[in-house]
């Protein structure tokens, strides 16, 4: 079984994913990191020069090979779940979704330097309108594909980590989309 941590910009799937790895010593896949590498550029420039919709064909495509892994933490683009095929794909993944308050995901873009370089704007909106009105028009997608959902906002990332080593070592059952850990 595989691992999928799906979830908006700044939820902490790259850091919580490499973290669970360690705890489950397997190995942790960033979806992003992979696509960046096969086109030799950023994901930014990847949607300058070939726009989104060609963003999306090649995230679906590494999707695709990255689900035949086994005993892996993959890392996922916030957008993944926008296309029903990569739904499908999820399906029987062991899928968390770490989210956060769109104010604190706001915060951690704002506050990392790579942020601006590597990600681009998916909207003309400022950065916090558009981070509000695309965690709604994904959340039911989250929801639908996620096992377990975890509201990183007041957690370590080694703490994320170890809750879902412990749901994984619990034979990661279906659970309703809650977690130990809801803010309000």
């Amino acid at each position: 079984m595989t691992i999928a941590l799906i979830g908006y910009r700044g939820a902490g799937k790259s850091a919580v994913g490499h973290t669970l790895a360690r705890l489950l010593q397997w190995p942790c896949i960033d979806s992003d990191e992979e696509i960046e590498k096969r086109a030799g550029c950023s994901i930014q420039e990847i949607f300058l020069r070939h726009g989104e919709a060609v963003f999306r064909q090649w995230e679906s495509q590494v999707l695709r090979e990255l689900v035949t892994k086994r005993h892996t933490v993959l890392a996922l683009g916030g957008g993944v779940v926008l296309l029903p095929e990569n739904r499908r794909l999820l399906a029987p993944l062991a899928t968390v979704w770490l989210t956060a308050p769109a104010s604190v995901l706001y915060e951690r873009l704002a506050a990392d330097p790579k942020s601006a370089v590597r990600r681009p704007a998916l909207t003309h909106l400022g950065d916090r309108e558009e981070i509000e009105r695309l965690l709604e028009q994904r959340r039911p997608l989250y929801e639908e594909c996620a096992r377990l959902r975890i509201d990183t906002s007041g957690l370590s990332v080694e703490e994320v980590a170890r809750q879902i080593a412990r749901w994984w070592q619990l034979g990661a059952p279906p659970m309703p989309v809650a977690s130990e850990h809801e803010s309000g």
